[in-house]
């Protein structure tokens, strides 16, 4: 397992799972390189397997998808001339096409494909956690605003002398006013 370990460098997988289609996925190019396998003969082996990957375990991107992901990771710029669209595998197609392989080192590796979708899956807990604290926060401010603004206005009303009601003449009253 430490042979694995030296292999791939901490944080190495974490980086190699992008969300497509709503789905965090791992494409066949990266998922080769990590079972030291050529893509071509990764494709092949999935191909000739291809009843264990339903829809849910793998999928083929669009050229607009393709596009997007080679302008957006450094590490894909040779499939801008790919004629072929990559295949993205989600955590249960990557558990498959190590079983596809059938090596050791694949076995390893899909150790560590599992526990890097399983990080970035707390992770994403964990911040939609803090993200309904800071909502929670946020509201609660919103309503220490309304009663600091209702305490200013008390305020001001107090500070502000009220007119002072007209003084009444002494006299005789006639009505008329001189």
């Amino acid at each position: 397992m430490t042979e694995v370990n030296s292999l791939i460098p901490i944080g190495h997988i974490e980086e190699r799972i992008l969300l497509i289609r709503g789905e965090k996925v791992i494409l066949d190019v990266d998922l080769a390189a990590f079972y030291d396998v050529s893509t071509k003969v990764f494709n092949q082996a999935v191909k000739r397997n291809s009843h264990r990957f339903p829809d849910d375990f793998r999928f083929q991107l669009t050229q607009k998808e393709r596009s997007e992901v080679v302008t957006n990771c450094d590490h894909l710029t040779a499939l801008k001339f790919s004629p072929y669209c990559p295949y993205a595998f989600t955590e249960h197609g990557t558990i498959m096409a190590a079983s596809v392989l059938n090596s050791h080192r694949a076995i390893e590796v899909s150790i560590f494909i599992v526990r890097a979708f399983i990080k970035l899956r707390k992770t994403v807990a964990e911040h939609r956690e803090l993200a309904r604290k800071l909502d929670e926060l946020e509201h609660k401010l919103s309503a220490h605003d309304q009663q600091i603004l209702t305490i200013v206005k008390t305020i001001k009303q107090m500070a502000s002398p009220a007119p002072l009601p007209k003084k009444r003449r002494i006299g005789f009253n006639t009505g008329e006013t001189p």
